[in-house]
């Protein structure tokens, strides 16, 4: 479905601040699940925050698959800017200051009304930490740029197990998350981005 008036308006002005993003719709098969069925978002940040040894910050949650780390995500809600939200879930869930430098990629998903917003945020200060208990981060673990796609390849092979903690199916979420791994390996890695700390 394509994303309201307002949220293009929004994105136009962040391509001008940060750069024009990649542009991406996938489809998603299989059952619904959250976060796409989730009423109170129409999307998700996607926080590709590269520490100081300019490695990618990856997190896994204490309820999810084993081996299931992955990028930070959080929801954007309905009436909040894009970069709001980015400003807000980065504080909740990492707890580290950052700076934005690139708008990497949106990512809309057919049938649903929701998309994933990609950006590049390197670290600048504070103390890694998640200051949402609600959260319910388990661990989390820097990685290389390269080790996206094995990230993706292990989100892929996420359990065929139904959970109520995401109201559906692990290995369709599985795939899902990993959209967002490629695309970013993508643009990162074919000079779209920095690749260096700024």
């Amino acid at each position: 479905m394509p994303l309201a008036p307002a949220i293009e308006a929004d994105i136009a002005a962040l391509a001008a601040r940060y750069g024009a993003p990649r542009r991406i719709t996938a489809a998603l098969d299989g059952k619904p699940f959250n976060p796409v069925t989730q009423s109170d978002r129409y999307g998700e940040v996607c926080m590709v925050v590269r520490r100081r040894n300019g490695r990618l910050l990856t997190a896994i949650k204490t309820f999810y698959p084993a081996g299931c780390f992955r990028l930070l995500t959080g929801g954007v809600a309905h009436g909040e800017t894009i970069e709001a939200a980015l400003n807000r879930e980065v504080e909740e869930e990492t707890g580290l200051q950052t700076v934005i430098r690139r708008f990497l990629a949106v990512v809309e998903y057919h049938p649903y009304a929701f998309a994933t917003f990609a950006f590049l945020l390197d670290e600048c200060g504070g103390t890694l930490g998640s200051r949402d208990p609600h959260e319910r981060i388990g661990a989390f673990r820097d990685i290389d740029v390269s080790e996206l796609p094995t990230l993706a390849t292990t989100l892929e092979a996420a359990p065929d197990r139904n959970d109520h903690e995401i109201d559906g199916n692990w290995r369709d979420w599985g795939r899902f998350r990993a959209i967002v791994h490629r695309v970013v390996y993508d643009v990162l890695t074919d000079g779209a981005a920095d690749s260096t700390p700024g």
